[in-house]
């Protein structure tokens, strides 16, 4: 009993004299919010601003309206059909299947093979989007995706690393990676076909977005794909990617019932605007000097309008200032990506754990560093922690339906006022030991 005892009471001490101190990290992150701020600005000097054209606007929004028409027109040919009118089914059905070649079929099967065998894990979408980028540098939604998809799959191996089961039961962490990996993969096996059809279409030397419907992607992108095929605007077709995957994933997964209840509405979910762990980083360095994190919180998953402006955010922030770009691109060149958070904070964090581990959790942070001794951070590979699971298809259906849904989104490109985040992110894993530390003085 009294061993008990004191152990709680030494756990309890630990996380007293670190509540004791919060006062003065505190101070230490409001200076660090500061020199974060001062710094912003700075690089925001040196920014592009990133535009997009009016008149191409102008003309999708002109065509995502005829979109709406056709649709309706549909809608009531699918009504008549229904009461009887078999013989313009029947006509319907034979004009769109002679639409498609022998070739266009072959076309077809590739890209779907290729998009398969890539979406086998988060590691391998990732790299395929550098890959991809790296042969069409135009396509700035791929290099914005990479580097999206290297935090989902830190956010994934964070589930079996250090800190989070401490705080998450196994069924929970098992529900919350099923939710990341399924979000990454209908999200890759949407877009990257896309990618993969402009690549085709550059070599054959003609557009070939007519295919698009037959991949399943929304009709939304198909006029957005030709604007860009003849005007090259890749702020455009970057917004366009944005808006069309977050809208992808709001009904099937957002919204879905399994992933609603099992992680959207739990009190962990809740809490991770408090603990800052849907924040996404890009590594860049600046000079000879240690890498460097950018980056923004994005606040409220569940809101699709928060999630389409924060990705035009982290857009705007990636493309238009230059230290970021350079830094980021170069990053992602030189350090393959495994998972682990070792990639990019090896003075933290160790992909094979140096012990095994120990309850109650010692306090390791000591402000930016490890402490004195203490052992790094386990942060695992992804493949060592989670197998490859099959992607199963997704439910049908186009979730476009009017011009004035999307319209809002292609006004403006602005760039965050503060997104430095090298000192704010030490704060940012304080928090969560802390959290830990504070999880084990109420658990039997």
């Amino acid at each position: 009993m009294g061993g008990a005892g004191g152990k709680l009471g030494s756990g309890f001490r630990a996380w007293l004299l670190r509540c004791i101190q919060l006062p003065a990290d505190a101070w230490q992150y409001a200076v660090g919010k500061w020199h974060s701020f001062g710094e912003s600005q700075k690089m925001a000097a040196e920014a592009h601003p990133l535009v997009m054209q009016p008149a191409i606007v102008s003309r999708l929004a002109a065509s995502w309206t005829q979109l709406e028409l056709e649709q309706k027109q549909e809608a009531g040919s699918s009504n008549a059909n229904a009461n009887g009118n078999f013989e313009a089914a029947e006509s319907t059905a034979v004009a769109t299947a002679t639409v498609v070649g022998s070739a266009d079929h072959l076309l077809l099967a590739t890209i779907r093979a290729d998009a398969v065998h890539l979406n086998r894990n988060n590691v391998t979408r990732t790299e395929a989007y550098l890959a991809i980028y790296e042969r069409w540098p135009e396509l700035h939604w791929a290099l914005l995706a990479h580097l999206v998809s290297r935090n989902g799959g830190w956010n994934m191996t964070d589930l079996q690393g250090e800190w989070l089961p401490y705080l998450l039961g196994r069924s929970a962490r098992e529900a919350v990676f099923r939710f990341l990996e399924r979000a990454n993969a209908l999200i890759f096996q949407d877009a990257y076909p896309q990618l993969l059809l402009y690549e085709a279409s550059c070599k054959a030397g003609r557009p070939l977005f007519h295919l698009l419907p037959q991949l399943g992607v929304s009709r939304f992108m198909v006029p957005v794909w030709q604007m860009f095929w003849e005007s090259g605007d890749s702020a455009v077709l970057t917004v366009a990617l944005i808006v069309n995957e977050q809208n992808y994933i709001e009904n099937r997964i957002v919204q879905h019932p399994f992933f609603r209840k099992e992680v959207l509405d739990t009190v962990f979910f809740g809490l991770q605007s408090l603990l800052q762990l849907n924040a996404v980083l890009f590594c860049y360095r600046s000079g000879g000097e240690e890498m460097k994190l950018a980056g923004l919180v994005l606040e409220s998953f569940d809101n699709l309008k928060e999630r389409i402006e924060f990705g035009k955010r982290l857009y705007a922030l990636l493309f238009a200032v230059p230290e970021v770009h350079g830094g980021a691109f170069a990053f992602a060149q030189a350090i393959r990506h495994t998972g682990s958070r070792a990639d990019y904070a090896s003075h933290l964090f160790a992909a094979i754990r140096r012990d095994p581990p120990k309850r109650p959790y010692k306090e390791r942070l000591s402000g930016r560093r490890l402490a004195p001794s203490a052992a790094p951070l386990f942060s695992p590979e992804l493949s060592s922690v989670w197998p490859d699971r099959e992607v199963e298809a997704p439910e049908p259906g186009d979730w476009f339906r009017q011009a004035a849904q999307v319209l809002p989104y292609f006004q403006k490109l602005p760039l965050p006022h503060s997104f430095e985040m090298t000192n704010e992110y030490s704060l940012l894993l304080n928090k969560i030991e802390l959290a830990v530390l504070a999880s084990q003085q109420w658990k039997p």
